[in-house]
Formats: C-alpha cells, sequence, structure tokens
C-alpha cells in the first residue's frame, strides 16, 4: 500500500470506534483529514464534532456535522487524530501541523484516544522529529536558551502563528527517552503554553497502517 492508502485505511478503521449519538473530537492534518472524509459517509451518526483547529472545523462543516465549543459540550467519549511519530508504549510527538494545544486539550477531555498512522511512524525512541513547543512570543528566547540547556536544537517555526497566537519552536536533536519527565519540565518553563509530548496522556489505541493490514496496539 501506498502511504495515502495507508492513511485511508486506518481512517476508515477508526470509523469502528464512533457510536450513535456521539460528539466526538477529531484531530487535525493529513490523517486526521482522511477520517474526516471518512465520516461523511457516517455523519448522520453523530450529534456533532468537537475541532482541534480551524482547518478541521472547517473541514467537519463541509460536509455537513455540526462543529460544536468544547465548554458546552463537557467531556467527549472519543477523539481520532493522527501523529508525527509514535512508540510501542502509545507515547507520541504531535504537532507538526501546528494544532498541538487544541490536540492536547481534546485529548485530555476524551474517554478514549484513538490515534491513526502510517507504519513509517512508529518509532523506538522519539525525537528524530523535531518537537513542536508553542511559546508566548515575548518568551521565545527566553524559552530558546533553556532549550539549548536541556541539548535541544530550536528553531522558530518561520512565518506562523498558531491558533492561539502564538509561536512555535520546533526542537531538534532530542533524544527522548524518558517522554512523561520531558513533557513535565517542558510544561513549566515559563512562556510555554504546551509542547507536542503526548505522553502523560498517551493514545489509547493506535491503528497503524501497514502494507498487509491496519496493526492494532493498545
Amino acid at each position: 500500500m501506498t502511504p495515502e492508502e495507508k492513511k485511508k485505511a486506518v481512517a476508515e478503521a477508526a470509523l469502528a470506534y464512533v457510536e450513535s449519538g456521539w460528539v466526538i473530537g477529531v484531530g487535525t492534518g493529513s490523517t486526521a483529514n482522511c477520517f474526516i472524509d471518512a465520516l461523511a459517509r457516517i455523519k448522520g451518526k453523530l450529534d456533532g464534532a468537537v475541532a482541534s483547529s480551524n482547518a478541521t472545523a472547517e473541514r467537519l462543516k463541509k460536509i455537513g456535522i455540526p462543529v460544536l465549543d468544547l465548554n458546552a459540550t463537557g467531556d467527549l467519549p472519543l477523539y481520532v487524530d493522527g501523529t508525527d511519530e509514535a512508540t510501542r508504549h502509545l507515547h507520541l510527538i504531535k504537532g507538526g501541523g501546528g494544532a498541538l494545544t487544541r490536540e492536547k486539550i481534546v485529548a485530555a477531555a476524551s474517554r478514549k484516544f484513538v490515534c491513526i498512522a502510517d507504519d513509517s511512524k512508529l518509532v523506538d525512541v522519539l525525537g528524530k522529529f523535531p518537537l513542536p513547543i508553542e511559546v508566548i512570543p515575548m518568551a521565545r528566547s527566553y524559552v530558546a536558551r533553556r532549550l539549548v540547556e536541556l541539548g535541544g536544537g530550536p528553531v522558530l517555526r518561520s512565518g506562523f502563528t498558531t491558533d492561539n497566537g502564538n509561536v512555535i519552536l520546533d526542537v531538534h536533536n532530542l533524544k527522548i527517552l524518558n517522554p512523561v519527565e520531558l513533557e513535565e519540565k517542558l510544561d513549566h518553563l515559563a512562556g510555554v503554553v504546551t509542547n507536542g509530548l503526548f505522553a502523560r496522556r498517551p493514545a489509547d489505541v493506535l491503528l497503524l497502517g501497514t502494507d498487509q493490514e491496519v496493526r492494532i496496539l493498545t
């Protein structure tokens, strides 16, 4: 299967986790977009969706799924999203598309997080993909200095502003052996909104598209 076919296969497989009458959380990015396209066929089952980005909200509205505010819905039964890297422990790096903060909020508010990805995203150790960190603009250089002290190589994502009006530092050269600990440490830096490690709240299920089939990791 091509990478695109793998994305479509895992998006289809994720539909099995959707039940009638639910409001679900929907992620951001190319694999999440495949899931939205698949949802179009069963949109009558859903009472609505909470979007993790403005782009996802637009795509959901286009196929006729009502987009709701998380403050109004309360906790969600399900969140479906892609990832930039994943381990067998279901720890993730997310935020390549820049929506990490809202993705993290929706994941935290969901009882089950189903992550969908092609098998190129599965790694033994996180960190080859640069770790995105959303930062309040005035703290950019302060946070960058602290990241250098931690052994990272932070690079400002040029010309990019998040949906929350902040900037992103993409941190290279990190070999993340203890993602839970690092996630906590980074979130305590003044000026960091959040970071792209999803380890304290990892995925519950990883649907992995391979050449032969969709593998389910739990």
